[in-house]
């Protein structure tokens, strides 16, 4: 082969690059709600028998070193200085005291939410019999159970009195739900939408590893609680625990918890959704898992099943946590 110069023809310049029009780097994937759905599975898993049986048994070996311990530090402190040893045993009674007291409380606590479960049971039973009866005698437990609230006793004897207008169970749980459950369906509307925004919030602002998925299950966690409270469920650590762990499970089970950019269009708008940042976007769709998982929170800890015409929005609460976060504009 012949070898020689090499003629390159510079006549026609490509034109320079414009990075103003360069199309934007696409994200790896669209958000999807990790924290959300990370706390979700965290709280919905069930721990294996082998599990709980370290765990019982670590607990019964801890309690027993510590008995032990604190019985050989009494009397030995009894032998040495008799009156420091009465005051640390009359300390160590009273912890123990203290102890029980919450023992109490927390089986109270169960005891409560199993009664409000009981109610639920017992008004899906009228409704699909169409027992007036039975919605009666719902109703009367419902009125007892809300006795001891000063926020509802004009809202009680209003019921009370109208009760004998309704011929149908229907009718009558429907009037419950007016006249008594109404506000605090409110309330706990309230609570969903501080929690949805909290979460957005920090998971768009924190850039902190797993600082989102903490934020996530404590607020899901404290929100349950006080949905509990406001419909008289007064869930203690173990209630609430209980409580948090069937919600989610319903949610990890039915699918629920794995989308939520589906609900924030509709707010925000698609074309909004799709330029901001994924850590906002992040945001947004975590905000929006935590607005489903107060809905269904309240589904289970209300004392009856909601009606069509009451049944909470989920659409509704995420554009009230989160429409004042981010401008449409």
């Amino acid at each position: 082969m012949a070898k020689g110069p090499v003629l390159i023809d510079l006549e026609a310049e490509a034109p320079g690059a414009d990075v103003a029009q360069a199309p934007p780097v696409p994200d790896v994937a669209a958000p999807q709600g990790q924290a959300m759905q990370t706390a979700a599975r965290l709280a919905a898993r069930k721990p294996s028998a082998l599990s709980r049986w370290f765990w019982g048994l670590a607990a019964a070996v801890i309690g027993a070193v510590v008995s032990v311990a604190a019985w050989d530090f009494v009397t030995s402190l009894l032998l040495r200085a008799p009156v420091l040893g009465w005051v640390v045993t009359g300390l160590i009674g009273a912890l123990l005291v203290v102890g029980l007291i919450i023992a109490l409380r927390e089986l109270a606590a169960i005891g409560r939410l199993s009664r409000v479960d009981g109610m639920r049971r017992a008004a899906d039973a009228a409704l699909a019999e169409g027992d007036l009866g039975q919605a009666r005698a719902v109703t009367n437990r419902l009125i007892a159970f809300y006795k001891g609230r000063d926020d509802t006793k004009w809202r009680r004897d209003r019921l009370s009195e109208r009760m004998g207008e309704q011929f149908d169970a229907s009718g009558l749980l429907t009037l419950t739900e007016d006249e008594l459950l109404a506000p605090l369906d409110e309330a706990a509307s309230r609570e969903v939408e501080a929690a949805a925004r909290q979460v957005a919030t920090v998971t768009a602002l924190v850039p902190l590893a797993l600082a989102d998925v903490v934020t996530a299950l404590a607020a899901s966690l404290r929100m349950i609680r006080r949905i509990a409270e406001i419909y008289g469920g007064r869930a203690g650590f173990l209630g609430s625990w209980r409580l948090t762990r069937a919600v989610f499970v319903h949610l990890v089970a039915t699918g629920a918890v794995a989308v939520g950019d589906d609900l924030l269009e509709p707010v925000l708008g698609g074309s909004v959704l799709s330029k901001l940042s994924r850590r906002f976007g992040e945001g947004l769709v975590n905000g929006a898992l935590s607005a489903r998982v107060g809905v269904a929170a309240m589904e289970v800890c209300r004392p009856l099943p909601f009606s069509d015409r009451h049944k909470p929005s989920t659409r509704r609460i995420i554009k009230g946590a989160l429409a004042g976060l981010f401008s449409k504009t």
